[in-house]
């Protein structure tokens, strides 16, 4: 009897999909972390290059 027990709920723990959904939400949710840090430093250095440009400007201008 206890080993029917263990089959069915080997089976029932094999046949569960709620286990799925979470590994999705966690590999989506992983890949947009990747994707916000990605642009972080995309932005970054364009911010940068922009706030350089603009210090050289105003340096010039104040001479």
């Amino acid at each position: 009897m206890k080993l029917q027990t263990v089959r069915t709920s080997i089976a029932k723990f094999l046949n569960d999909e709620d286990g799925l959904t979470i590994v999705e939400y966690a590999v989506a949710g992983g890949l947009v972390t990747v994707a916000v840090a990605a642009m972080f430093v995309l932005l970054g250095g364009e911010v940068n290059t922009r706030i350089t440009a603009l210090c050289a400007a105003v340096k010039g201008a104040a001479c």
